[in-house]
């Protein structure tokens, strides 16, 4: 239950967080490098986690956010989705609306 309270307080801790393999500056896999510029070109600040880094996370996220895959993106506490979700919501110009909302909030 520890892992699940320090998944919940990392997403808690900032408006937008993505959890990916790698870092926005080092992406490990094309679904975390397209979902971190998809934010970035909607203008987003974001925090990150590196669950590569963090096998704990890695293990335990899939069962905090019933979502079975990486990148996870959640904004004001609540998953959005994965990459295909994002660069969807991205597409229609949703994401930027996200994003300027969660910087308010």
């Amino acid at each position: 239950m520890e892992s699940i309270e320090r998944i919940k307080s990392i997403v808690e801790s900032a408006p937008i967080v993505l959890f990916m393999k790698g870092t926005p500056q080092f992406p490990m896999c094309g679904f975390s490098s397209r979902t971190v510029q998809a934010l970035k070109e909607a203008g987003a600040e974001f925090a990150s986690v590196n669950v590569l880094e963090n096998p704990d996370i890695r293990a335990n996220l899939p069962r905090y956010s019933n979502w079975p895959t990486f990148p996870q993106l959640f904004i004001n506490g609540e998953l959005i989705g994965g990459c295909d979700i994002t660069l969807e919501l991205h597409e229609k110009g949703e994401l930027a609306q996200m994003v300027r909302d969660a910087s308010k909030a």
